[in-house]
């Protein structure tokens, strides 16, 4: 695991901010001005109560901060933690493979028809991915991979 994570006193605003208002704890938080947003780390079985009903307390977080806020489940498990935080749903597989540098590598394998979509607008969930995939797991690098399609002769 990583050294202990420090938290700037904005940080630490943000996150008591985030209690009052979802009733849930962040596990940790991050500005990332490039994409402007907030990214809040929470606990797997709070994820429903921090978002709220029909996302209202995330929408009442937006209009208080003025940024984007996105939320990611955390998971001991780097691989399901990189499963969950780029959707599940779209993500076949994930791979952490030792490098000969002694760094750890994640490939995550998704279908080709929705890796556009894994990778999000300007790469900003791929960005994400390697951020916290980084801070928490000490992994250097995500790289999302597409097996081909077979080629089927007739």
């Amino acid at each position: 695991m990583t050294q202990a994570i420090k938290l700037t006193n904005d940080q630490m605003r943000l996150m008591s901010l985030f209690q009052s208002i979802t009733k849930a704890t962040a596990r940790d938080c991050i500005e990332d001005e490039k994409q402007n947003r907030v990214i809040f780390v929470v606990g797997g079985n709070k994820m429903g109560l921090a978002i709220g009903r029909g996302g209202s307390n995330i929408k009442s977080l937006q209009n208080i901060i003025k940024k984007n806020v996105e939320l990611v489940e955390y998971h001991e498990d780097p691989a399901e933690f990189l499963k969950h935080m780029l959707d599940s749903k779209l993500v076949s597989e994930v791979k952490l493979n030792k490098r000969s540098d002694g760094t750890t590598q994640a490939i995550v394998i998704v279908d080709p028809q929705k890796k556009g979509i894994v990778i999000g607008r300007d790469g900003r969930n791929v960005e994400k991915a390697r951020m916290l995939a980084k801070r928490y797991f000490e992994i250097s690098s995500v790289m999302i991979n597409s097996p081909e399609r077979e080629k089927i002769e007739w």
